[in-house]
């Protein structure tokens, strides 16, 4: 026999040849190794990409977590003031390259900060015969300045910059402004020297505020009437005094807040005065407040006037609210305090549009400080001497800080993102206007001054508060419905029932989000007294069908074939349904004196249309499939022999169910639920469309919430990109994402030791 022969397969035989199987082999050998390697790598694949998923969102987060820095520049010699002639306000413009000092004297020098050059000086208009005493200035975003003088009389300035681009290069051209005009006007009818000086722009014109030399305090209100044609015209003046300090205190300090309702004094007492001086007749001191933190030596207000800044000569640093209480009374409230400096607080600089603010101390430290976000940023020192005065960027990144030495210190700041911090996201805030500390998501509002509130409390709550009613109504559906569906139903109306069911998974769920906004929640509205009905009455129909069924003749039961039993119930479940819906009118008219929904605004539960219930009942439609299709799958793979098993043993086969069945399928059932709970908290469209999308914290099924994915989809579209509130909003996304992360991990966890703990069966 040749060895061709020997090494070909007869015909018809089934055994390869020791060549064949050898080939068959490799190409095995091939096929697993490239099956492993594949499968390999396309699981470290979704690993990576999670990672960068990860790595993106925290690149986006990470600005967050930088800390501010202060860092000094340059300094040079102030020439343009002396101290016989100090700078009594000083105030930089936006483009950060010039600066301007308002002089005690009435003289007002702009100049080049790089090199300290004047650029321009303009002298403030005064009266002949008197001398400037006093000067007071506004919030910064106001620009306003204003000059007291020795006969009791004021000046009103407002420096202003206008824009040019010559030969291709900006110019910035500085001026001063008269928003009263360039006379001077009378504060104080009786001539005295005006000691001290506060200034403000109200909606009504322009409040200004003064203490004369014996502590008398004067208030003024002035509107300018513009002529016909807006050139000349006229200005309305109110002038009034307030009650004078208690106990022969004298004024220190003094402030007036933007509505021109308010005073807020400091004495050389270690006490805080606050007056009501918004009618001239009612002016009146409301409280006196001690400090209990030594004597103030720098008083300012926050932008938007709400909040006032207090430094102390021990070098404390708080924050003081303008609150009203329960009975619609005005208080002047201790907030917060901040990181205390090594010296007297000698000037404070407020943001321009934020609730900032730069401290400077005798010992030449410069603080940077947030109030919302209650951090005590950084303190570096700036200066060899004390600082005088400060004056921060309206884009916060340059400061000036002139010494008691007549030398100016520049400094780049970067301070980018200081309303972020964990207390002020996960903890309860104190804001402006409230009264008390409270968990707020309110990232922007109509004002320009009105501080973001980025709390991820209510988002996160929220988050909590849907998935939670999604999956009490989806878990007991799903779960129970794939136990009956892969157990109990007969094959061919498994094979209508299962593919039905997963279909319902590709219905997109801005469908079933517009369907439960428009159709869904003022259905429920409408029929209140009908869903509660049908969670009591519906499953007491099915038990009491279930029993009448028991009750009937054998040859009537034997009629329906086994598995097709759940087919009975259809007609019951539309009865009983139908039946609540029609009787609920009358529910309402004899239990609720004809509305359900007043009867609960009535006893203090609020409803809202759109709310929990509305969502918790559409995601859970959405979410059901989900949990059905793989827990059914977990009840359908139990192994035959463990079931034909028990109920060889004489258990029934509801006792199956539970002794075996379910134990051996928990691991697949858990995992059902877990992804459920996945997808209710990834959930957008239906909870964007079917709730309120209020932020609120509570756990009220009539009431709305807010998502964290709800509020990414609405906000991040519209917010500014770098900004915090950008950065949030990934933060936000950050969150969702390791809640996820977690929850799954989690589930694997518990899934494999369920799994391990019930191998044995």
């Amino acid at each position: 026999m040749s060895e061709q022969e020997s090494t070909s397969i007869p015909r018809g035989s089934l055994m390869p040849g020791a060549e064949q199987r050898a080939r068959l082999r490799k190409i095995r050998k091939f096929k697993d190794g490239l099956s492993r390697y594949g499968v390999g790598t396309a699981g470290m694949m979704v690993v990576g990409a999670l990672a960068l998923i990860f790595i993106y969102l925290f690149s986006e987060v990470a600005p967050l977590l930088r800390s501010s820095t202060v860092e000094h520049t340059n300094d040079y010699p102030f020439m343009l003031t002396s101290p016989a002639d100090p700078a009594g306000h000083l105030v930089l413009e936006r483009y950060e390259e010039m600066g301007a000092s308002f002089s005690e004297s009435g003289q007002v020098h702009f100049f080049n900060v790089d090199s300290g050059l004047s650029i321009d000086t303009i002298t403030v208009p005064s009266p002949a015969s008197a001398e400037a005493t006093a000067l007071g200035a506004s919030v910064p975003n106001q620009q306003l300045v204003a000059y007291g003088f020795s006969d009791g009389s004021v000046s009103v300035v407002r420096e202003q910059y206008s824009l040019s681009y010559p030969n291709d290069r900006r110019l910035v051209t500085p001026g001063l402004d008269y928003p009263l005009g360039e006379s001077t006007l009378t504060l104080d009818e009786q001539g005295r020297a005006i000691r001290h000086l506060a200034i403000q722009e109200t909606d009504a014109g322009i409040i200004l505020a003064g203490a004369t030399d014996d502590g008398i305090l004067v208030v003024g209100r002035y509107r300018m009437n513009q002529g016909l044609f807006g050139n000349g015209g006229s200005v309305n003046a109110q002038r009034f005094t307030a009650p004078a300090l208690p106990d022969g205190a004298q004024v220190e300090h003094l402030l007036v807040d933007a509505t021109g309702r308010f005073l807020v004094v400091a004495d050389n007492r270690a006490q805080l005065h606050f007056y009501h001086v918004e009618r001239p007749e009612d002016a009146r001191l409301l409280e006196t407040r001690p400090t209990e933190r030594g004597q103030v030596t720098a008083l300012e207000f926050l932008v938007g006037t709400l909040s006032v800044i207090v430094g102390t000569d021990q070098g404390s640093v708080s924050q003081w609210y303008i609150v009203r209480d329960d009975h619609n009374q005005f208080h002047l409230q201790a907030v917060r305090d901040f990181g205390s400096m090594s010296g007297a607080i000698t000037d404070i600089a407020p943001e321009y549009t934020r609730k900032g603010f730069a401290a400077g101390d005798e010992n030449g430290n410069v603080g940077l400080f947030y109030g919302t976000s209650s951090q005590t940023l950084v303190i570096e020192p700036v200066a060899e001497a004390g600082i005088s005065e400060l004056a921060l960027s309206p884009i916060n990144g340059r400061l000036l800080a002139l010494d008691n030495r007549q030398r100016l210190n520049i400094a780049s700041v970067w301070n980018q993102h200081p309303e972020i911090s964990f207390h002020s996201m996960w903890q309860k805030v104190w804001y402006e206007g409230r009264q008390g500390p409270e968990y707020v998501w309110q990232a922007s509002s109509s004002a320009d001054d009105a501080e973001p509130k980025m709390s991820l409390v209510p988002l996160s709550v929220g988050t909590l508060k849907a998935a939670f009613f999604a999956m009490m109504f989806a878990i007991p559906l799903g779960v129970m419905g794939a136990i009956y569906t892969a157990y109990f139903m007969t094959p061919k109306l498994r094979g209508v029932v299962k593919p039905t069911i997963e279909i319902m998974e590709a219905l997109p769920t801005v469908i079933l989000g517009f369907l439960a906004g428009l159709w869904l929640a003022p259905f429920l509205e409408n029929h209140l007294p009908a869903i509660f009905s049908i969670l009591v009455f519906l499953p007491l129909s099915m038990l009491a069908v279930g029993f009448l069924w028991s009750r009937l003749p054998s040859p009537v039961r034997n009629n329906v074939p086994e598995g097709w039993e759940a087919a009975i119930l259809v007609v019951p479940i539309l009865l009983t349904g139908w039946a609540c819906v029609a009787m609920s009118p009358h529910v309402e008219v004899w239990f609720f004196d004809g509305s359900m929904r007043q009867w609960l605004t009535n006893h203090d539960i609020t409803y809202d249309q759109r709310n929990a219930l509305v969502v918790g009942l559409a995601m859970g439609f959405a979410v059901i499939p989900t949990i059905f299709s793989i827990a059914e799958d977990a009840v359908f793979n139990v192994p035959r022999h463990l079931t034909q098993g028990s109920l060889a043993l004489g258990a029934t086969r509801w006792q199956t169910v539970i002794g075996v069945v379910l134990p051996t399928a928990s691991p697949g059932i858990f995992s059902a639920v877990m992804m459920g709970f996945g997808r209710a908290v990834g959930e957008t469209m239906i909870v964007l469309m079917a709730t309120g999308n209020s932020p609120v914290i509570n756990f009220n099924i009539f009431e709305g919430m807010r998502t964290l994915s709800a509020n990414i989809a609405v906000e991040l579209p519209e917010t500014a990109i770098g900004s915090t509130h950008f950065r949030v909003l990934f933060l936000a996304a950050l969150v969702l994402l390791a809640l996820t992360f977690l929850v799954n991990t989690l589930a694997e966890v518990i899934r494999q030791r369920l799994r391990k703990r019930y191998s044995n069966l």
